[in-house]
């Protein structure tokens, strides 16, 4: 019975304890939230909203729809058209491998179109400056007064937008001003420049293409005169025309010595069989004979250089000196001849203009204004300064939580 006892009370001890571990995790919610109200540093963030976005927006927009001048664009568009014949064959560009693979026309082209040169040109043809600082109520968009060329030339890279593809030379140009009959004078204008351009490069390849081709005509002329002195000189100090004719002479000389020395050693035979005596004046004189005739062979094979030669070198050195000498001659002929044929081909280039600009986009009177794009100006302004607020809206709250 006590055992009893004792074991209740304690179930009910534990019963209240887990009663209690649970009501630990148990959290009373509000069934209303707090009234929202706007702390002042909200009210803050709107005024510097209004003033850093929407007002410089708003006086954007006012001065883009009621000051800034309308601009007309004129578009100009054209490619270089080169026209090249097939040079001559010749010995000597095959050796010497000459190429040109200089910068292209229209590349050249392209940086001349935004030069200083031609600002420079079109301003004393057409008083650009005077142009672009029409509108006196327009202090963004025109030209300020008094600008120099620098700020001339910078001032036409942001009136005049140059779109170049390099796969197929197309240039396209479009001109802007405050007036559509500026905008067309100015972009026949550049069309006048561009072509006067090209022109001069043409001249220019021109001229160094007969220079060039002159150049190789005179080298090759002189070669050749060289190589006749040389040979010339030759046939003087051997005194001989042609070696060849003298060895053929030489050699039946040579063929008809030893025709009679076969024959004078007959004859010695036959004397030798049919004499009984010993000194037969017949025998000597025939002995006599054939050390000649032999003595004569030897000098004339010595000549011709199948022995050594007493004076002066045989034929055998005389004939590889003639011909290394009419090898060179011939070389020197064939190269002049190419030289002469690139030279006529490239005075004929030179008569006709091989470069020149094909215009498939005519510059045109403009009759609306299509710049400055005002809404996409003013979207762009809204943005950037929607962002540089945010930016400065995070840079305070960062400063405040650090704090």
């Amino acid at each position: 019975m006590n055992d009893a006892r004792q074991r209740r009370p304690s179930r009910a001890a534990a019963q209240a304890r887990a009663e209690r571990s649970r009501n630990i995790f148990l959290v009373e919610v509000p069934l209303t939230a707090p009234e929202a109200f706007m702390r002042p540093r909200h009210k803050a963030i709107l005024v510097s909203f209004l003033l850093a976005v929407l007002l410089p927006a708003a006086a954007a927009a006012a001065y883009l729809w009621r000051a800034a001048s309308d601009q007309y664009v004129s578009t100009l568009g054209f490619s270089v058209r080169t026209e090249t014949a097939a040079p001559a064959a010749s010995l000597v560009s095959s050796l010497i491998g000459v190429s040109s693979n200089g910068a292209r026309d229209a590349d050249i082209l392209y940086k001349y179109l935004r030069s200083r040169d031609l600002v420079a040109r079109i301003d004393a043809e057409l008083d650009l400056r005077a142009l672009y600082t029409k509108p006196p109520s327009d202090p963004v968009f025109r030209l300020r007064a008094g600008a120099t060329i620098e700020d001339l030339t910078n001032y036409w890279s942001r009136m005049t937008q140059v779109s170049y593809d390099g796969n197929s030379g197309l240039i396209e140009m479009d001109i802007r001003s405050f007036d559509p009959g500026d905008s067309y004078r100015i972009a026949r204008a550049v069309l006048a420049l561009s072509t006067e351009k090209i022109n001069d490069l043409s001249d220019i390849a021109r001229e160094d293409t007969v220079r060039f081709a002159r150049h190789d005509m005179e080298a090759a002329a002189g070669q050749l005169r060289e190589a006749r002195r040389r040979l010339t000189g030759f046939r003087v100090e051997n005194r001989m025309v042609d070696p060849d004719a003298d060895i053929q002479g030489q050699m039946g000389l040579l063929n008809a010595l030893r025709t009679t020395l076969a024959e004078e050693m007959i004859a010695n035979n036959l004397i030798r069989t049919s004499t009984t005596r010993e000194n037969d004046p017949r025998l000597e004189q025939s002995e006599r004979r054939i050390a000649i005739i032999r003595d004569r062979i030897e000098q004339e094979r010595a000549h011709l250089g199948a022995g050594a030669g007493e004076e002066g070198p045989g034929y055998s050195r005389i004939v590889s000196d003639y011909e290394s000498l009419v090898v060179d001659r011939e070389f020197a002929e064939q190269r002049y001849l190419a030289a002469r044929a690139n030279y006529d081909t490239a005075l004929a280039e030179a008569g006709r203009q091989s470069r020149y600009l094909a215009v498939y986009d005519e510059p045109a009177l403009a009759e609306a204004a299509t710049r400055p794009r005002r809404p996409i100006i003013l979207g762009l302004t809204l943005l950037l300064l929607s962002g540089l607020w945010g930016l400065g809206l995070l840079i305070f709250y960062s400063i405040k939580d650090r704090r």
